[in-house]
């Protein structure tokens, strides 16, 4: 299961929510199959419906 905190420590080159999309595909593609959400993105730029667009970037519905 992918944790999103987990991602965050593990990848300290992220600045930005919008570079946090891209790992979160690739994490996907990858095979993993479960994504949990149990922190907030610490981005200025984070939008208010993060956990809808890091979701649909998870389930393959951004491209």
């Amino acid at each position: 299961m992918l944790k999103l905190s987990e991602l965050l420590v593990g990848d300290q080159g992220i600045e930005s929510f919008n570079e946090l999309i891209p790992l979160v595909q690739a994490v996907a593609r990858s095979g993993e199959r479960f994504f949990r959400m149990d922190v907030k993105p610490p981005y200025l730029d984070t939008p208010e419906d993060w956990e809808d667009r890091l979701e649909a970037a998870f389930s393959g519905l951004v491209r």
